[in-house]
């Protein structure tokens, strides 16, 4: 396997993994705080709230990805929703399109995933929060997410390098992210393979770094207790 042209290209991997970075991230925090929002919906005893969070995680994790970000790309615009570019930060709307469809998709798994950690939490606890005289919202707050955030922390842990990995997706609407960078080199290079492993590779460091990371968080959470 010839890797010469790393000498000549490894700046558009360098770059491509830090644009994957930024649309990971920011697709955890976005999907996190979603994801809670409807994971508390759907555990609501007003059926119409319960039933509009359903209906969101279903078509969400119904309908792929790819499908979702061309309704959020093109959408947008046609709905008069103009995301103005940012000369400092090139294809500004891009990456705020990708952002929200990866943000909406990564909700419907993690609300699932924070429902059933809050439904792992015994029910006395809420009853002896309710006794104490704590509203439910302060005790959900304050008693029962916590003690859920512990046991989920694992299939959270999961969710987020699977974000990491389902990112290569926005590489169709021009975000230049890992993947995108990889084919730019593959396209210069006429090397159909080799960029595409230096990708892979560099997918796995991330990913394994991740894993590694969440591993060493959840001992020490297990240690505090």
């Amino acid at each position: 396997m010839n890797i010469t042209f790393l000498y000549k290209y490894y700046p558009y991997f360098l770059t491509g993994a830090k644009n994957t970075l930024i649309v990971a991230i920011f697709t955890v925090f976005l999907g996190v705080a979603l994801g809670t929002i409807f994971a508390l919906m759907k555990l609501s005893r007003i059926k119409v709230v319960s039933f509009i969070a359903s209906t969101y995680i279903e078509f969400l994790r119904g309908t792929p990805v790819l499908v979702q970000l061309y309704i959020i790309y093109y959408g947008l615009p046609m709905l008069g929703i103009k995301i103005p570019d940012v000369p400092a930060l090139g294809n500004f709307s891009d990456f705020v399109a990708g952002i929200i469809t990866l943000s909406i998709n990564s909700s419907a798994y993690v609300a699932e995933i924070i429902r059933a950690g809050i439904n792992s939490v015994d029910k006395g606890q809420m009853e002896a929060a309710r006794s104490l005289g704590l509203k439910h919202s302060t005790s959900m707050r304050h008693i029962i997410i916590p003690q859920a955030m512990k046991n989920i922390l694992p299939a959270l842990g999961n969710e987020f390098i699977v974000v990491i990995k389902e990112s290569s997706i926005v590489s169709i609407i021009g975000i230049p992210e890992l993947m995108y960078n990889a084919e730019v080199v593959r396209g210069v290079t006429f090397m159909p393979f080799e960029p595409l492993i230096i990708a892979a590779i560099m997918y796995f460091i991330m990913t394994f770094t991740l894993s590694k990371l969440m591993g060493r968080f959840e001992r020490r959470l297990r240690r505090v207790d």
